[in-house]
C-alpha cells in the first residue's frame, strides 16, 4: 500500500514445513497483494536454532521498510514461542501476542486486537447485535482466542463465561448463553442440545475429517436449525482475521510514523 509517497508492508516468518501454516501464510500473502501491502516472507527450515530466529527478528524490528512483523505458529518444539514473541517489537506485533499488547487490550486501551477475536466481534456487529447485557460462553482458553475474546466481550458490556476441559457441565453453560463462540479445536463439539433457541454461535474451529473434508467445533447443520446466526466453516472467521491483520499492519505503519518523525507529522491522517 503507497500513499503519499509512504508504503505498507508486512513481513511473515514461517518455519518448516506445517501444511496448515503453509496454507495461512499463503492465504495472507494473497490478502496483500489484493489491496497493496508489500509482503515479504522469511521461510525458514525446521532445523532453525531459537537463536537464529531471534537474530531474524532483531533484524526486522530494527528495519524502517518492515511494518508488521508476524511469527507462524506452531513452532517447531525446539524454539520458545514466549521468547520469539516477546522479542518482536511491539509496535510491529500485528498479531498482538506481544504481552505488552495483551496488557493494552486487559485495559481497553490498545493498539492492536488479536486478528481471530477482533474478526469475531466485527461479524457480531455486522449482524446488529448489541452485546450490552448479553450472556457470552467462549469455548476455550487459548492466548490467541479464548482469553482476548473473552475481554472484548467484556469491553462490549457482556457478561462472559469461558469454559475449558476441566469446566463441569458444559451443556448447562452454553444453553444459557446468548452468544456462544468455541476454538477448542474438536470437530463437531458443540451440538444442538448445547445451544438454546436464537443464540448466536460463531466457530473459529478448523479441523480435517479422516474423509480430507474440513469441518469446525460446531455441528452446522444441527446447530443452524437452532441459531439465530451461525458462521459456517470455512469462510467464515477465517477471512475475517486476514481481514483484521491487515487493518493491524496499516495501523502499525501510521504509528511507527508517529514515533519517527513526532514534530510534525501527517503520518497519521488517512
Amino acid at each position: 500500500m503507497e500513499k503519499e509517497g509512504k508504503t505498507v508492508a508486512l513481513t511473515v516468518v514461517i518455519v518448516g514445513d506445517d501444511p496448515a501454516s503453509r496454507v495461512y501464510v499463503n492465504s495472507k500473502k494473497k490478502a496483500c497483494a489484493e489491496i497493496g501491502i508489500i509482503s515479504n516472507e522469511y521461510a525458514l527450515s525446521a532445523d532453525t536454532t531459537e537463536a537464529e530466529l531471534l537474530e531474524l527478528i532483531n533484524k526486522l524490528n530494527n528495519d524502517e521498510k518492515v511494518n508488521g512483523i508476524l511469527v507462524q505458529l506452531p513452532l517447531p518444539k525446539h524454539i520458545c514461542e514466549e521468547h520469539i514473541i516477546n522479542s518482536i517489537d511491539p509496535i510491529k506485533d500485528v498479531d498482538a501476542f506481544h504481552p505488552q499488547n495483551v496488557g493494552k487490550i486487559m485495559i481497553g486501551n490498545f493498539d492492536f486486537l488479536p486478528c481471530t477475536p477482533a474478526g469475531v466481534m466485527e461479524l457480531i456487529a455486522e449482524v446488529g447485535i448489541d452485546i450490552t447485557g448479553k450472556e457470552g460462553v467462549v469455548l476455550g482458553r487459548s492466548n490467541i482466542v479464548g482469553k482476548p475474546q473473552s475481554m472484548l466481550l467484556l469491553h462490549k458490556n457482556g457478561t462472559v463465561t469461558i469454559c475449558h476441559s476441566k469446566t463441569k457441565n458444559i451443556k448447562e453453560v452454553t444453553k444459557r448463553a446468548d452468544i456462544i463462540i468455541v476454538a477448542i479445536g474438536r470437530a463437531n463439539f458443540l451440538t444442538a442440545d448445547m445451544v438454546k433457541e436464537g443464540a448466536v454461535v460463531i466457530d473459529v474451529g478448523m479441523n480435517r475429517l479422516d474423509n480430507g473434508k474440513l469441518c469446525g467445533d460446531v455441528d452446522f447443520e444441527a446447530v443452524s436449525k437452532i441459531a439465530s446466526a451461525i458462521t459456517p466453516v470455512p469462510g467464515g472467521v477465517g477471512p475475517m482475521t486476514i481481514a483484521t491483520l491487515m487493518k493491524n499492519t496499516v495501523t502499525a505503519s501510521k504509528i511507527q510514523c508517529v514515533v519517527r518523525h513526532p514534530i510534525p507529522s501527517d503520518c497519521s491522517k488517512d
